[in-house]
């Protein structure tokens, strides 16, 4: 009887590594691509220049969103879009010998 080893190496699933928010990123980014090729082919561009201009969309929107994936991480763009909210530093419009003096409290 023989021995069948089963090579499961092979059998990986394609998986993209993108969260959620990356995702959105990709699926919108390739349906502009389309929507603006669909729009080149109907108003008469040529077919090869229409093909080619999807071609590098696309790859640009890939390319992309990967970069974004790899630079700011899972939950990056959330935390980048939150740092624009908060302010960079906190002004201070009083003098600085008013900042230093001690404030007596006066006791009834």
């Amino acid at each position: 009887m023989e021995t069948y080893r089963r090579n499961t190496a092979r059998h990986r699933v394609l998986s993209l590594r993108l969260t959620a928010q990356y995702l959105v990123l990709f699926v919108a980014g390739l349906l502009g691509v389309f929507v603006c090729f669909a729009g080149m082919y109907m108003s008469g561009i040529p077919q090869g220049l229409c093909i080619l201009f999807a071609l590098a969309a696309g790859l640009a929107v890939t390319g992309g969103t990967f970069y974004l994936n790899r630079r700011f991480g899972p939950h990056g763009l959330q935390k980048l879009m939150a740092s624009r909210r908060h302010p960079r530093r906190i002004v201070h419009r009083r003098a600085v010998g008013r900042l230093l003096r001690f404030r007596r409290t006066v006791k009834p």
